[in-house]
């Protein structure tokens, strides 16, 4: 069937959307589940990509169908001239929630694949209508601006640009786009089971509409909350340039900046930190957070997700029981963060220094940093052999580095 001249009229829409993407140069990824959203996606961005395209499929291996439509995905693919490639999630009994875990396991799989496949910018098929599920369920457990400001169109992550650009389009436009042209797409039965928060809130939203509150007016409202986010990042931005020293992976305040600060602005520079030293996957609850905000004020030793206030100096930095068990190749980012340069080969290993290794540096306090500092930074190993220390002054030929703190906000997905 011809596309008939509005059809036509909202292609062009659409197509305006990933146009950017097109006009920056080299290739792009796109995860594909098979679902309407992520099918459109697919199709319009090998119209403006063609063979610059790489789709990738995630298996999570939690429903039996999942399989049969990673194949459909692949022979649709084939059909376009796109490549494709099925991801499988290898995984035991699962316990807790279930939709978080299978999300972390999609990212992670996927970033793992762009990154060997020297791929830098990963299309997600979110829109409107996930935006405002998302706000929706902020606002059920009560989230501050950052839970309602809904999904970033934009962030990076792990050395990847993750990218939405539908984020502000109905999904009923997506499948009306897949409808015009001929193309099917696979409905994922969880979409319906109402054991999942989003299920609900998707549900919620068509009881709301009679009230005018859809779902594109939500997903605008969140729009507006993320301007205002996005103010209130800059603002810890510069606090962090105005209140911090940053050195050895650790950050250390100046009590004294730290204490004039908004409590918002203090509350997101030290978020910002935590990111950044850690990386753990969800912020920590708000009164584990005002607990380490009081303990900077009071000059006292605390611990959270990961990380460690040193009190006397007022010092965050990772903790030394978190990295205890993390080991790399030498040529391996470690810690999620640390590279390090120096004379490699396979016997190697990075492993933190720890206070048994940093007994093995006498040159450490010429460094000026504190043990606990020196005790989570990575160190080179032959077995039990300590071979360098390269933060800890036991350089041996090493180098270690750490990215500048920089903006640590843009890793919220």
């Amino acid at each position: 069937m011809p596309v008939t001249e509005d059809g036509a009229a909202a292609d062009a829409a659409l197509l305006s959307l990933i146009r950017p993407l097109a006009e920056a140069p080299g290739d792009l990824a796109v995860a594909v589940s098979g679902g309407s959203d992520s099918m459109a996606a697919l199709h319009l961005l090998a119209r403006a990509f063609g063979p610059r395209l790489h789709a990738v499929t995630v298996d999570h291996g939690l429903r039996a169908e999942a399989a049969d439509e990673a194949r459909f995905v692949g022979q649709v693919c084939a059909g376009l001239g796109v490549s494709h490639r099925v991801l499988v999630w290898q995984h035991g009994v699962l316990a807790g929630n279930l939709q978080d875990r299978a999300r972390q396991a999609r990212y992670g799989l996927i970033g793992g694949w762009a990154r060997g496949a020297g791929l830098s910018r990963v299309v997600v098929a979110h829109t409107a209508d996930d935006q405002a599920e998302t706000l929706l369920m902020g606002l059920a457990r009560g989230a501050g601006i950052d839970g309602l400001a809904g999904m970033r169109p934009c962030w990076q992550a792990d050395g990847l640009t993750w990218l939405r650009p539908f984020l502000t389009t109905p999904r009923e436009a997506l499948r009306a786009y897949l409808r015009r042209h001929g193309q099917g797409w696979r409905d994922d039965p969880s979409n319906d089971d109402d054991r999942f928060t989003r299920v609900r809130a998707r549900r919620a939203l068509k009881a709301l509409a009679p009230l005018g509150i859809t779902g594109a007016r939500l997903a605008a409202v969140a729009g507006h909350l993320a301007q205002a986010r996005q103010a209130l990042d800059r603002a810890a931005d510069e606090a962090l340039a105005f209140c911090t020293d940053e050195a050895a992976g650790a950050l250390t305040l100046h009590p004294g900046r730290f204490a004039t600060l908004p409590p918002e602005t203090a509350r997101r520079l030290v978020l910002g930190a935590l990111r950044w030293i850690a990386g753990p996957p969800h912020p920590p609850r708000q009164a584990d957070l005002d607990r380490l905000i009081a303990a900077i004020g009071a000059g006292r030793d605390a611990t959270l997700a990961g990380c460690r206030l040193i009190g006397r100096t007022a010092t965050l930095c990772r903790e030394e029981r978190a990295v205890a068990g993390h080991i790399t190749p030498t040529h391996a980012v470690w810690d999620g963060r640390w590279s390090l340069s120096g004379p490699h080969y396979p016997a190697l290993q990075l492993r933190a220094l720890g206070a048994e290794g940093l007994r093995l540096c006498p040159g450490w306090r010429a460094t000026g940093l504190h043990r606990a500092v020196l005790a989570a930074t990575p160190a080179v190993w032959d077995g039990p052999r300590l071979v360098a220390a390269p933060v800890a002054g036991l350089s041996a030929g090493w180098q270690a580095i750490c990215p500048p703190v920089g903006t640590a906000f843009n890793k919220v997905h």
